[in-house]
């Protein structure tokens, strides 16, 4: 692409972009700003990569509306834009070759149950296992080795990579992507406790239902419920290695990073951001918007819209600094009170 055809491209997403030098130089593709080339196209989006600025090769720096660029005589070309970061995403998406199942047709070593409805265009790759009763949309792609247990339902557009498992009953909506090993509709954890320390299982009757532009990461675990629905909400991104137990709601466009754990019949909110390794206890709620950090425990609801929350136990990010800040000082407070109770002895012996 030519600069010009670029600002022409992210004119379509952005109410105003700015073009500064040479719109006639050609764009190979993109590259981090450090590491970019003559041809290559990268971004500012955060002040500490401010420094690559008068040392990058890049022909092409997308930068913010605000960024004064005079200075840097190396950089023939940039776009100034509101958002950076986003128009870099959408110029990925452009770029970028769609990452996907080669497949063409139904394998012939696919196993196929009875009643099945495959719609047009469907490809199931080798050794995949589609069970009775399940439902595939058009232009849907099953990967090898993946297995659809019996009354699946899949929507259109929808890519599962090799080796995922879906159980029976699961509703998967359109243009979902779920990757290699993930598991959709095992078991809940649900033991209950006998007086001679046994423990009888609780039987899982519900289902998962994944709502439509869902994309889940590689090994992720989404149990289905006890009873009724395990629900993923439109536009969810789930990470690797997440795990989602049974009778959980995740809100529309809710993100949840990796290795965090939620705990059963927990309710998170739309929109809300959840950070890596972050863990639930059970039967909690979240309201809209609801950051929560990295590593935090949430051990208590949450019902005010849009905070921030991080620590163990997790509480509003303000609160929780200066616990932090009070914990760094107590080693001299410490040291301070023995000092007033060595006066003190002092002062009584006098």
């Amino acid at each position: 692409m030519t600069i010009q055809e670029i600002r022409d491209y992210l004119g379509q997403y952005f109410d105003a972009v700015e073009l500064v030098g040479n719109a006639d130089l050609h764009i190979t593709g993109p590259a981090k700003i450090e590491s970019a080339q003559k041809g290559q196209v990268s971004f500012i989006a955060n002040d500490k990569y401010n420094r690559y600025l008068a040392t990058t090769e890049a022909s092409l720096v997308i930068v913010h509306k605000s960024q004064n660029i005079d200075e840097f005589t190396n950089i023939p070309s940039c776009i100034k834009v509101g958002d950076p970061y986003s128009a870099f995403v959408f110029l990925l998406q452009k770029f970028a070759t769609p990452r996907t199942v080669a497949l063409q047709g139904i394998a012939s070593t696919a196993v196929i149950g009875q009643d099945v409805s495959i719609g047009q265009n469907v490809s199931v790759g080798e050794y995949a296992v589609i069970g009775d009763r399940c439902s595939i949309g058009n232009n849907t792609v099953i990967g090898p080795h993946t297995v659809l247990l019996h009354d699946v339902s899949v929507g259109n557009d929808v890519v599962m990579f090799p080796n995922v498992t879906c159980y029976n009953g699961s509703l998967i909506g359109s243009r979902v992507v779920i990757h290699s090993g993930s598991v959709i509709g095992a078991d809940g954890f649900g033991f209950a406790p006998q007086r001679d320390g046994s423990y009888v299982k609780i039987p899982q009757m519900g289902i998962v239902e994944i709502g439509d532009d869902v994309e889940i990461g590689a090994n992720a675990t989404i149990d289905r419920a006890t009873m009724g629905s395990t629900v993923i909400g439109r536009g969810a991104k789930i990470d690797n290695l997440v795990q989602i137990a049974h009778n959980c709601k995740i809100g529309e466009d809710t993100v949840i990073a990796a290795q965090a754990g939620i705990s059963g019949s927990v309710t998170i909110g739309r929109q809300c951001m959840i950070g890596g390794q972050a863990g639930f206890a059970g039967h909690l709620e979240l309201a809209d918007r609801i950051q929560v950090a990295a590593q935090a425990g949430i051990s208590k609801s949450f019902f005010e819209p849009g905070i921030a929350l991080r620590g163990y136990p997790a509480q509003p990010m303000r609160d929780q600094l200066k616990h932090e800040a009070m914990l760094r000082n107590l080693g001299a407070m410490k040291e301070k009170l023995n000092k007033l109770e060595a006066d003190l002895k002092e002062l009584k012996k006098g």
